[in-house]
């Protein structure tokens, strides 16, 4: 495998070259701002220089170049495997289908022998990426991971790129074949909880009504003190964590948006009714400390040259602000140079259960990453 880099920066593209001929490359990913990534000319471009690849990304909320986050426009790479390969489908939601339908008609069009990997990536405020995660459960077996298209903070409209220029309310997922490919996906939190642990009483889909009976507006509120007053951006700082039945694995929730009137709140996945929720609050060593716990995780010993695929909240980089390279350096220091890291910052990120890998889950606030080894 071989990778190399292009941001689109001041105007213009700059390519950091490699030995790789452009002919010969299979993928690039693309992640960048939504105003500039949206332009069709962008995708004009990376098509023109890499002619046989597929091409798939999103708008993000922030870039990811190697162990930084970048403040370029657009981040690109293109790689180019030495004996795998991939596959790029992709479904626009058109007025019939249901999520579930869609999700699972795309599956369908991918071959299971040999296939090893499903990234994803999807429409950010279109989808409730819940219904995404089980419809992709109820179909296959095979590992799953990704995340959603992101807007900054300003979580107005995202886009994802799949074979084509940017579009809307779409749903691309990514196949990686080939014997001599290894996957190892592995997520960190790093968040603690605070306050009592609240049964919720009244929900649907990713809309929390009601804690213990009480309108979640008004207990969330309660708890936050002086932050309650910049709700909803605050609540980025405050998620949920819900958990079924003793023994199931928690699931953290960000708030996205708050309904005054009947006081509920938005959620950036399914809060279901019935499970135990706890409120949270950052704990910035935690936060760092569990990015490189996840990186020993994923890691496979290797010295040829991989591709690290992160997937990192928005609501961690609001958080950490200054500090949020820490943690991509984290992931650098365990990983190693040889992983060459690229991704984003996002509104929702999809990895394999902790339990059973088979199975994924749509988590919030954490940082997910997808080692792709080539032996």
């Amino acid at each position: 495998m071989k990778t190399e880099k292009q941001v689109y920066k001041d105007n213009h593209w700059i390519w950091n070259k490699s030995s790789i001929n452009a002919e010969d490359v299979d993928l690039v990913t693309v992640f960048g701002d939504r105003d500039e990534i949206v332009l069709s000319k962008h995708y004009e471009y990376l098509r023109n220089s890499y002619p046989n690849a597929h091409i798939i990304g999103c708008s993000s909320s922030g870039n990811i170049l190697n162990g930084l986050i970048s403040d370029d426009a657009i981040v690109a790479t293109a790689i180019s495997f030495d004996s795998s390969k991939v596959v790029l489908k992709s479904v626009e939601l058109n007025e019939t289908d249901t999520v579930k339908e869609a999700a699972k008609r795309l599956l369908s069009e991918f071959e299971e022998e040999g296939l090893k990997h499903l990234f994803v990536i999807a429409d950010g405020l279109f989808f409730n990426g819940s219904d995404i995660v089980e419809a992709f459960n109820e179909v296959t077996d095979i590992p799953k991971s990704g995340g959603m298209a992101a807007d900054g903070g300003r979580f107005q409209e995202t886009w994802v790129i799949a074979d084509g220029i940017p579009r809307q309310k779409v749903i691309a997922v990514l196949g990686f074949y080939g014997d001599s490919l290894t996957v190892s996906s592995s997520y960190c939190a790093g968040w603690s909880s605070f306050g009592g642990e609240r049964l919720i009483t009244k929900s649907k889909g990713n809309v929390l009504y009601e804690l213990d009976g009480e309108p979640a507006l008004d207990l969330y509120k309660r708890y936050l003190g002086e932050y309650a007053q910049d709700l909803p951006s605050s609540g980025m700082r405050f998620p949920l964590s819900i958990k079924g039945k003793e023994g199931d694995e928690e699931v953290i929730r960000t708030l996205q948006t708050v309904n005054e009137e009947d006081k509920s709140i938005v959620f950036g996945g399914d809060i279901n009714e019935g499970y135990s929720a706890r409120l949270m609050k950052p704990n910035i060593n935690a936060l760092i400390s569990g990015a490189g716990e996840a990186a020993q995780i994923a890691k496979k010993e290797s010295s040829k040259e991989a591709l690290g695929l992160i997937v990192s909240c928005v609501g961690r980089r609001l958080v950490m602000n200054q500090l949020i390279d820490e943690e991509l350096e984290a992931v650098v220091d365990v990983l190693g140079d040889n992983v060459k890291l690229a991704g984003f910052y996002s509104y929702g990120e999809i990895a394999p259960n902790a339990n059973n890998i088979q199975q994924c889950q749509l988590h919030n606030q954490t940082m997910t990453m997808t080692i792709i080894y080539e032996d």
